[in-house]
Parts: structure tokens; C-alpha cells; sequence
């Protein structure tokens, strides 16, 4: 409605103008007894217009302090009727004020209270700075002490009870409220102060720390994923902690964010792999635990397996914080991690459907009608945050081409939210090729169509259709691929991973295989838990070399082989991506694992016809070629694989530019022979027909 006023707009507006004048009503009692102490001071000082007041000390004024004890300004019936009247208008506003609401959060008593509004004021009103200088009887000290603070109050130094409120473990101390200074010096001469973000949260200012800016994360409610009303439940009921464990693009995050919400709370989402990297963690949790205090929030943190391996400390830090906290990650519950148990759940992916909804929610940029997003996404496994983030970045990239929004701008944006851990540990290649680069028998492109389809398609099938079920196995689509050396099979490998807007994570076995027992699948374990961060392709080239047969037991280092081949069987099942094997010696792989295999594709070497076919391809239409090159008698004649074809191609181009002519068939020649010694094969007369002559001496 035009020009109208947002009737929850009033009602915050005047919440926050109650509670800051609750505030102020409180500071004016402090200032009252400030005053009665300076004019008590006054009245004993031997000299009050001394110019070096509080620099030093004279005789009399040491004998005043002899004289005076330690009483300074205790709370009277004038200041009880003030704060009657002051507590009566706080109630009129018809809801708590922020200070009330501070003290019920963090159990703090009238006499804690008190204690807070004296170390405030000074940040309400500079003048104070000069009192609490002048009451120290130092001007270099503007902040009040203990001594000064408790004596405001009217309580004794020595009431053990009193100085406990002030104690480390007190709640104004070790949830942040309140810091105590210059801790050199002793109980009662040590600095009272309120930090910044305790001041303005108490003056309406709802602005989270610095100190946690770079460790939030923005998880927040995400509509239609999930069913978060059980969690809800329990968070109502009373559990303060759960533990969400998921699968790759598992919608735990939003799941617990929806669940905080529907019982009421806010949402503080905690990254724990920045945490994981920052330099005082524990100092950081105290902030993040008083942020979500200060503003009625739960904690939803995660990833836990960031934490899991070398800082499982600060997992028991998280769970003992006294507030709803809802752990997320993909490593099992360990009991250790929390003296009280949490409430185990698992949270569900985000199935095909769930993400195009999202996408499009997400998307600021006009989507095409003929363009299909739960198609296009649907070999992605993303997390709700992922998709929306991915959204927003393809919206961006689509700004580059007239804001029109295409699949390679989608496919783009959720590549876009592969972690980079895996780049470590494999080499990434960007496919640059496509279906009718293949040249392959009818056979094998057909089966790699299927294993196109298997990974578009796993989430409804296994998913939805519940295709493979028990076992513990996961999603995951797994092939093998057989050929001599330059059949096709990375080439392959790429355009599967084209085709499904993937990349392409070639393993590099010496980052692999160690001599050491068990190193090996440690660093296989480390590929597999990168490689569930990333949406991509993961090829094992020379795949027999780690997954070879189990053999004999002889010896101790036989038996050790055994158990990592079993290992790497359990972790192959569980992986949730698409791995390819890759191979020249399909039979030293172990039966146990192509039993496991989804699809076995052989690549055998080309015949005659799709020899030529590969020559013509391989060099290309741009490289200048002489008119008498006989490409049908060097498909019929030399019995190359595409890969070694491909190599006398390049050969044969770096000789043409060398020559500064065209490729001639001379130049072919030279480059079969060169590529014939590459590959210890005798270069028969017989197989060079007419062209013999052409063969170097």
C-alpha cells in the first residue's frame, strides 16, 4: 500500500526506542551515585584545586585515604524509587528491553547488572571518563576499577561474594560481558571495560563482530528443501544439540537453518573451515557463542570434517556451548567430539527437481522458456547454498553475451563450486572436445552414451526409484575403460565430461603410490574426500597399477596389499561421483572390482576405415598439406592407434614448418618412422610400399 507504514516497522521502532530509554533511565541512576562520590571526594580533599590532582600523592591526601575506609556512594531510597519508576516505564513498553533481555540470556543478578551499567557509562558519556579519573585519583585511569566499581554498588571489597561476580568464571567475565585489564596489577585496582559490540547491541545496533566477519557463513532458510518440523520439534522440546550428516549436495545447512527458524531462533552459521584456519579459534567461538546470545540465535556449523582430522577439540568447544547448535558434515558422529549426545539425523540431497526451483528463484536474469535447468543441473550434486551461489554467477556471465542465459552459463556457474582441494592432488583438464571427435566402433560409443545417461540420470534412479538400496553404497557411477595405449580412452573420458558439463581430474599415480605401508590409501583417501567436494570427472589412467588383483598371502607385504585392495573396494562403493578406470591390461584388474563396475567399454584398436577417418581429423583443416598426401595407403599400410597417428600428425607439422612448405607425404614418412622407434617396432620395407624411398638412412 502506498505511502502507508509498516505496522511491524512501528512496533520495532518503538521496541528499540523503550529499550534505549530503559537504558539511559539506568545510566542516570549510575550518574547519581558517580556524583555523590565526587562530592563525598570533594568534601575530604585537602586540596581540591591542586593542578596535579591525581598525579601524585601528598601527605594529605594520604592521610584522607587513612581517614575515609572505602565507602563511596552506596545505593540509597532515592536511587530504589528511581529504578522503581525506571523498571515501571520499561514494563509500560509491553515487551522485555534489550538489558532485561541480556540479563535473563546470560543469568546475570541485580548486583551484575549494576556492575555492567558502571563499566558502560563511559561509552554512553565521555564526561564519566573524567570522574572515574578523578575517582581513581589518576587522571590516566578513565575506566573504573573493581575497588571503585563494587563501592559504587555499595558493596565491600572483602565480600567474597561480591568480588566473585567479577571472578573469571563469573557470567559477566567468561561470556564476554565484561573485560578485566591490565591484569598485572592487583584484584581491586584492575580496569573494568564493556566491548564495543556488548555497547551497541545494548544501544540497538544489531551489527555482528568484526572478529567473526570472515568466519560467518550465509546459510539461511531455504524453502521446500526438506522437512525441517521434526528438528524443529526437538529444538523446542529442549535439544540444544544435532548433528545433520550428509551426502555430496546434501541440504543440511538450510535444513538446520529452516529448523532454527521454525522454533523461533535466529541463524548464525559458522564456516569451520575458515575456523579451522584462523590463528585463535577458541577466542573467536567466545565471540561467535556471546554473538549468538546477544541476538537470540542457534548455531549452524559446519563442514565437521574440516575439524575431523587434527582440531577435533574445537568440535567438543562447539558442542558445549549453551545454545541451539547444529552440526553439519559428512564424517560419522564420533561419541568423543561432546560429553552430552546429540540428536543424529541425516540430511537429504537436493533431488533434480529441488534444484531447478531453486536455480530459478536464485537466477536474476530472465530464463530462456526452451531452456531446461533441472536438465542441464541434473549431473551436479550442490548443496542449496552452492545452487544459489551458482545462480548468481551464471546470471553474471550471461551480462557478458545480451543478459541471454544459456546451459553453458549454468554449467559454468556450478562448476564454478568445485573446491580447489583436488587440484592438489590431480591434474584438471577443461574438455575441449565433443561427440564427433570419437572415432570409435558403434559398440563403445553406444556404451558411453549409457554411461552418460547412468550419470545424468543416478539421482532418479538410485535416488527417487531407490535402484540400490542397503549396503551402504552410494550414487556413484563407475566404468572401466580397456585399450591398448591411444585408443581413445581420456579423449573418451573427456567428452562424457563435456557432454555433462563436467571437468575432467586426471589422478596422478605418483602422488599415489608409496612404498610405505598404508601410505597409499591414505593418499587414495585423501583423493576420494576432495574428490566428493567437487563436481567432476575422476580418471584413474593406468588404474591396474593400484586396483591389481589380490594375490597369495607369502609374506607380510602381500597381506598389507590385500587389505588395501580391500580398502580401495569399500571406498569405490561408497564414492558418490563418476570415476572412471582406465587401463592397458584389463586382466590384471581384481574380479572384485569390475563386479562392482557399471559398465566395462573395450577400446580396440582402429581398423582401415576408421584409420582414415582419424588421419584426415588429426591433421586438421588448417595445416597446410601438399597435393600428392595418400592418406588411404597410410590407413591401409600402418596399423597406428589414434594416439600414435595423432603424434606422427604433430611430427609431421613441425617438419613442414621447419621446411617453411606444406606437409608432403615425405614429411608423413619421416614422422611413421620416427614414431616406429618410439615404439621399438621394425621398419619393414614391406609396409612402406612406393613410399620407401622416402624412408630415412
Amino acid at each position: 500500500m502506498t505511502g502507508g507504514t509498516n505496522q511491524a516497522d512501528v512496533g520495532h521502532d518503538r521496541a528499540y526506542e523503550a529499550s534505549l530509554r530503559h537504558l539511559l533511565d539506568r545510566a542516570v541512576l549510575i550518574e547519581h551515585r558517580v556524583r555523590r562520590a565526587v562530592e563525598a571526594r570533594q568534601r575530604t580533599d585537602p586540596d581540591p584545586d591542586d593542578a596535579f590532582r591525581g598525579l601524585y600523592l601528598s601527605d594529605e591526601t594520604v592521610q584522607r585515604l587513612l581517614d575515609a575506609g572505602r565507602s563511596l556512594a552506596a545505593p540509597d531510597e532515592t536511587d530504589s524509587g528511581r529504578l522503581h519508576e525506571a523498571e515501571a516505564r520499561a514494563s509500560a513498553a509491553g515487551q522485555p528491553t534489550r538489558l532485561h533481555r541480556l540479563a535473563e540470556e546470560f543469568g546475570l543478578t541485580a548486583l551484575d547488572v549494576e556492575l555492567l551499567l558502571i563499566a558502560l557509562i563511559p561509552d554512553l558519556d565521555d564526561r564519566f571518563e573524567s570522574f572515574y579519573g578523578y575517582l581513581n585519583d589518576d587522571v590516566t585511569r578513565r575506566r573504573p576499577t573493581l575497588g571503585l566499581a563494587l563501592g559504587l554498588c555499595g558493596s565491600s571489597p572483602a565480600d567474597a561474594g561480591a568480588r566473585a561476580r567479577l571472578a573469571p568464571l563469573s557470567p559477566l567475565r567468561a561470556t564476554g560481558l565484561l573485560l578485566v585489564e591490565e591484569q598485572e596489577r592487583p584484584f581491586l585496582g584492575r580496569s573494568l571495560r564493556v566491548p564495543d559490540r556488548v555497547a551497541a547491541h545494548l544501544l540497538g545496533d544489531d551489527t555482528h563482530d568484526p572478529r567473526l566477519t570472515d568466519l560467518l557463513a550465509p546459510w539461511h532458510d531455504i524453502p521446500g528443501v526438506g522437512d525441517p518440523a521434526p528438528l524443529a520439534r526437538s529444538l523446542d522440546a529442549g535439544v540444544h544439540l544435532a548433528y545433520l550428516r550428509e551426502d555430496q549436495g546434501g541440504a543440511g545447512t538450510a535444513l538446520a537453518a529452516s529448523a532454527l527458524a521454525q522454533a523461533g531462533h535466529g541463524v548464525l552459521g559458522l564456516d569451520l573451515e575458515r575456523l579451522a584456519r584462523d590463528p585463535q579459534p577458541g577466542e573467536a567461538l567466545r565471540i561467535l557463542a556471546r554473538e549468538a546470545r546477544l541476538t537470540g540465535s542457534g548455531l549452524v556449523c559446519g563442514p565437521v570434517d574440516a575439524l575431523v582430522r587434527e582440531k577435533q577439540q574445537l568440535i567438543r568447544l562447539i558442542a558445549d556451548i549453551p545454545l541451539p547448535v547444529i552440526l553439519v558434515g559428512r564424517a560419522p558422529w564420533d561419541a568423543s567430539w561432546s560429553a552430552r549426545p546429540p540428536l543424529l539425523l541425516h540430511a537429504p540431497r537436493v533431488e533434480p527437481d529441488a534444484r531447478g526451483t531453486l536455480w530459478t528463484a536464485a537466477c536474476t536474469t530472465l530464463v530462456p522458456p526452451g531452456l531446461d535447468i533441472t536438465g542441464v543441473l541434473s549431473p551436479f550434486l550442490l548443496t542449496p547454498d552452492q545452487i544459489v551461489r551458482a545462480a548468481r554467477g551464471a546470471a553474471q556471465s550471461a551480462h557478458l553475451d545480451d543478459d541471454t542465459l544459456s546451459a553453458a552459463h549454468v554449467r559454468a556457474g556450478a562448476r564454478a563450486q568445485n573446491a580447489a582441494g583436488l587440484d592438489r592432488l590431480a591434474r584438471r583438464i577443461e574438455p575441449a572436445v565433443g561427440w564427433p571427435d570419437l572415432v570409435l566402433p558403434p559398440d563403445s560409443l553406444a556404451q558411453l552414451r549409457e554411461l552418460t545417461a547412468r550419470a545424468r540420470h543416478r539421482d532418479r534412479v538410485l535416488g527417487e526409484w531407490g535402484m540400490r538400496p542397503g549396503g551402504g553404497r552410494g550414487r556413484g557411477v563407475a566404468a572401466l575403460f580397456a585399450g591398448d595405449s591411444g585408443t581413445g580412452k581420456t579423449m573418451s573420458a573427456e567428452v562424457i565430461a563435456a557432454d555433462l558439463g563436467l571437468d575432467v581430474y586426471t589422478v596422478d599415480l605418483s602422488t599415489v603410490i608409496d612404498k610405505y605401508i598404508g601410505e597409499t590409501e591414505k593418499n587414495l583417501e585423501r583423493i576420494f574426500s576432495e574428490a566428493a567436494g567437487i563436481n567432476g570427472v575422476l580418471l584413474f589412467d593406468e588404474a591396474d597399477a593400484i586396483f591389481g588383483k589380490r594375490s597369495e598371502v607369502k609374506d607380510a607385504h602381500d597381506r598389507y596389499a590385500n587389505v588395501e585392495s580391500a580398502y580401495l573396494l569399500q571406498r569405490m562403493e561408497s564414492f558418490d561421483g563418476l570415476a572412471i578406470l582406465a587401463t592397458n591390461l584389463r586382466a590384471n584388474l581384481d574380479d572384485a572390482f569390475t563386479r562392482r563396475l557399471d559398465l566395462v567399454i573395450d577400446f580396440p584398436l582402429p581398423d582401415a576405415e576408421q584409420r582414415r577417418v582419424l588421419w584426415e581429423r588429426c591433421l586438421g583443416p588448417v595445416l597446410p598439406r601438399s597435393t600428392g598426401l595418400d592418406l588411404d595407403f597410410c590407413a591401409h599400410s600402418f596399423e597406428l592407434a589414434g594416439g600414435n597417428i595423432r603424434s606422427v600428425a604433430v611430427t609431421a607439422a613441425y617438419l613442414a614448418a621447419d621446411s617453411g612448405g606444406s606437409v608432403s607425404m615425405a614429411d608423413l614418412i619421416h614422422a611413421v618412422q620416427r614414431e616406429y622407434q618410439k615404439l621399438g617396432r621394425l621398419t619393414l620395407a614391406s609396409e612402406f610400399g612406393p613410399y620407401v624411398d622416402l624412408l630415412s638412412t
